[in-house]
């Protein structure tokens, strides 16, 4: 029997779709090579984060479909990855491919834990890391993985990080001591972490983590006018104060249009030190709740585990610590979820045709938009409600629309537009649904020219 064809092949492979991106590998441009010899068929496949949540996945789908063709008998799928960034205009940070800051809105509770070990599972998964400790009152970056190096100057002058566990790290105490207390106003601590990001030579990075200060004051606002953010993550604990003050973090990130990636929800659980599982021992499925009702992705949780306190002694976080331990599990878990969408965030930037000037669907009649090339159009409340793209309106594996025609409302209004990065909209309806996501270029097709 003859071998089969490279086009049959990508048709094949054409049957494989990565769930979090909505399309197939061959039209993603992921099959980077494919190779035939006497039955014996090698395929290359290239993912957008060595992170990537459903690799495996992809993999055993890859392998299954190209097997069943005729002629083939041996397969060899080979996974590499390319992690994919926003461009960076100018000098400032060129080498880095994602900046992404974690943040909470108040404090206790875990966000440079998370921070560290984050960049860790990170890492292990092959990507480049750094992180930026831009919690200038209260820097806890170099205790957390044991450096006490100094950082020095490269020929340029600009300062080159310390190194701990292959992770790049950047903070201010390592300038002014471990005991020194920073009593600095919201201005000059705005222009030291304006030099941090200017002033340091990263090299080349796949994520650059900025462990921001908790609330939403001078510290966080110049970041997000000085460093090219591809997304920020919100992390809180279950209770409901904590949630009420992350929702409010939250909304400062999409009023100036920074892509919220996901809400982590922390200390959810105990890790018994007995037996190696996770007690619901405090309320849990806040985080979870905030997420869905905000419209943004939830990451996952991270269950309380005492060898936290441990590890924050040693300066060895979790995740090298015990790596199978359900604390370091967990973090791997989240962690390929911020990468997935990462990924998702940084393809649709990059594929965008046109971006929204004006959107008016909740303050006038009929409501409208008016696009960055001139153009405005009008929308159906109702129409946009059954367009909707979410996991639960429309299945991720087939594009079958999966929403009920006759339970929505003939009167459901559009209530709220929230921006989504620079890319699209996250529409909430009067029925009270939000989840879904809209690209301007979706919503530029279901507009009506006015």
């Amino acid at each position: 029997m003859p071998d089969p064809t490279r086009d049959q092949i990508l048709a094949a492979l054409r049957g494989v779709k990565d769930p979090d991106l909505g399309r197939d590998i061959v039209a993603l441009d992921f099959v980077k090579e494919v190779k035939i010899c006497d039955g014996a068929v090698g395929v290359t496949i290239e993912l957008t984060t060595p992170a990537c949540p459903v690799k495996e996945e992809l993999k055993k789908q890859a392998e299954s479909l190209v097997k069943a063709l005729p002629g083939v008998k041996a397969v060899d799928i080979k996974m590499t990855a390319q992690t994919v960034g926003r461009k960076i205009e100018g000098e400032l940070l060129k080498g880095v491919k994602n900046i992404v800051a974690i943040a909470s809105g108040k404090g206790g509770v875990g966000k440079s834990t998370a921070t560290v070990n984050l960049a860790l599972s990170l890492a292990r998964s092959g990507a480049k890391v750094g992180i930026l400790d831009a919690d200038i009152y209260g820097p806890s970056i170099p205790g957390m993985l044991g450096i006490t190096d100094k950082p020095f100057a490269d020929e340029q002058g600009r300062a080159i990080p310390p190194t701990a566990f292959g992770i790049k790290a950047m903070s201010v105490g390592m300038l002014v001591g471990e005991d020194a207390p920073t009593i600095w106003r919201g201005p000059i601590a705005s222009r030291i972490l304006q030099q941090f990001l200017s002033a340091v030579n990263w090299g080349d990075l796949d994520y650059l983590l900025l462990d921001l200060p908790p609330g939403t004051g001078d510290v966080q606002l110049t970041l997000t006018q000085s460093a090219p953010l591809n997304g920020a993550v919100i992390v809180t604990t279950p209770q409901d104060v904590a949630l009420r003050i992350a929702k409010k973090g939250l909304k400062m990130f999409l009023q100036v249009n920074v892509p919220v990636l996901g809400i982590i929800e922390n200390m959810s659980g105990f890790v018994c030190p007995n037996c190696n599982t996770v007690h619901n021992i405090f309320r849990k499925g806040g985080g979870e709740r905030s997420a869905r009702e905000m419209g943004v992705p939830f990451l996952g949780v991270i269950p309380l585990d005492p060898r936290m306190v441990e590890a924050g002694d040693l300066g060895t976080p979790l995740v090298a610590l015990d790596p199978t331990s359900p604390g370091a599990k967990a973090f791997e878990l989240v962690a390929k979820n911020i990468a997935a969408q990462l990924s998702i965030t940084n393809l649709n930037e990059k594929n965008v045709k046109v971006r929204a000037k004006e959107v008016h669907l909740t303050d006038q009649t009929p409501p409208k938009i008016v696009w960055d090339d001139g153009a405005v159009q009008s929308y159906d409340h109702r129409a946009l409600r059954m367009a909707c793209p979410c996991a639960s309106c429309v299945n991720e594996m087939t594009g079958e629309k999966m929403v009920n025609e006759k339970a929505v409302p003939a009167d459901i209004m559009v209530v709220e537009a929230r921006p989504v990065g620079r890319y699209g909209l996250n529409l909430v309806f009067s029925d009270g649904h939000g989840s879904g996501i809209y690209t301007f270029d979706r919503l530029r097709e279901l507009g009506k020219k006015i």
